[in-house]
């Protein structure tokens, strides 16, 4: 069958018609004349394989890694990097345009696209197979760190740590100290669940990397989620010329370059007596905030992330709320503006699902002067915005933060004031 790629999705496929019917075509490129096999059916759409390219795009390039499309990480190698922006771009301008909201000119904050990202989960010492349980060997991954690429040349896949282990290198890191390798090595908690982890002798279970031309390595110890962070050995990366102390089995962002050129855009220009820092994570954020507001607020449900934001903000004027959004905005909001003033500005950072209903609609009523949302998620970010324009903020600014260069991921930035 013979069809033209129209445009790129959110996700990196594209999609086409045959018969009337959208199907949708993997590592195809705007524009392209291809012909492809029906590889599934559904009622409202199909999915579809390239068989061949016959009118390529002049945007098409040669992958650079040998594993491409058996790797389930990266889905636009074929594109070449600078097109790449372009179509992440416009996915992000059409996610905003079907919410109803227009957008101007939208900013792009990029870096290397390739070598950048610092944080993987590894399976057994490889990666999972693209939509598949099989795990795809490796000694080398271009788009990861030199601290990560050192670590799989001189590890042999055989002695990597079994189950799912993640895994953070970077150059940043300064919880390490000279002399060992800038990567840390952290098992899940309940490796024992793993069939492959069962049959293994407790030598083989407690087994490290061991390379010879290895430096010394940090590793952390299996634990579950908790508060106590006496049970959890952390990492600290120096981030914008401050410190910021995590935890490598929680969320933190992987690519160095592009975090550090977002925070400035996030929190600078923000000053005042009170801000809020929504969705706070480890306190990200508020390490910087803190410099330009006499006190932060910090919501933030996952207790075990609030230990380091806790961390992070020692000796800093500020409150910090265990609790989801929801419940802040119900409980404990009010006390806090009666307690502390009216607050002059919010970062918020809600996770893939968006801004929980109560904070949205809490938010439309706060004419708090402006509001800095960054978002992994474009289609909740844009319904959120849609919800807080109409209540009288208008959108300055929209950035594509491009943290996955070679994916589809697509995470962005919005800058709102009151009017």
């Amino acid at each position: 069958m013979i069809l033209e790629a129209e445009k790129m999705v959110f996700g990196g496929d594209c999609i086409g018609k045959i018969n009337g019917k959208t199907v949708f075509v993997p590592y195809a490129i705007p524009g392209e004349k291809l012909e492809v096999e029906i590889i599934c059916e559904e009622r409202d759409y199909s999915k579809a394989r390239i068989l061949n390219v016959i009118e390529p795009s002049p945007h098409r390039v040669e992958p650079f890694c040998p594993l491409y499309t058996q790797c389930g990480g990266c889905n636009m190698q074929h594109v070449s990097a600078e097109h790449q922006r372009e179509l992440r771009m416009q996915i992000l301008r059409d996610a905003f345009e079907r919410e109803g909201v227009s957008v101007g000119e939208i900013k792009s904050v990029y870096g290397n696209d390739s070598g950048y990202r610092s944080r993987f989960q590894f399976h057994s010492g490889g990666l999972m197979g693209k939509r598949s349980n099989e795990i795809i060997k490796l000694e080398k991954c271009p788009c990861a760190t030199d601290e990560i690429n050192h670590y799989l040349k001189e590890v042999p896949e055989n002695e990597r740590p079994l189950g799912r282990v993640h895994v953070f290198g970077s150059s940043n890191i300064v919880s390490i100290p000279e002399g060992f390798d800038k990567l840390i090595i952290a098992e899940q908690a309940d490796e024992s669940k793993n069939k492959n982890w069962k049959k293994q002798s407790p030598k083989q279970q407690l087994r490290t990397p061991s390379g010879a031309k290895l430096k010394k390595q940090k590793k952390i110890k299996a634990r579950y989620e908790g508060t106590n962070s006496e049970d959890q050995l952390p990492c600290t990366i120096s981030l914008c010329g401050k410190n910021i102390t995590f935890d490598v089995k929680g969320f933190f962002q992987s690519n160095m370059e592009v975090l550090e050129k977002a925070v400035p855009l996030v929190t600078g220009g923000l000053k005042g007596k009170n801000v809020l820092d929504m969705y706070a994570g480890c306190g990200t954020f508020s390490v910087f905030l803190k410099d330009n507001f006499e006190n932060i607020t910090l919501v933030e449900h996952n207790k075990g992330a609030l230990v380091y934001a806790e961390q992070n903000l020692a000796g800093t004027r500020h409150e910090s709320f265990g609790v989801s959004g929801e419940v802040w905005v119900k409980y404990h909001a009010q006390n806090c503006i009666e307690r502390n003033g009216n607050f002059d500005a919010v970062v918020i950072d809600p996770p893939r699902s968006g801004m929980e209903k109560s904070v949205c609609q809490w938010l439309q009523s706060s004419a708090i002067p402006e509001i800095r949302s960054v978002s992994c998620d474009i289609a909740t970010h844009a319904r959120d915005i849609k919800f807080l324009l109409r209540s009288g903020y208008v959108l300055k600014d929209l950035y594509l933060l491009d943290f996955y260069p070679q994916t589809g991921h697509i995470e962005s930035f919005a800058v709102l004031q009151h009017e």
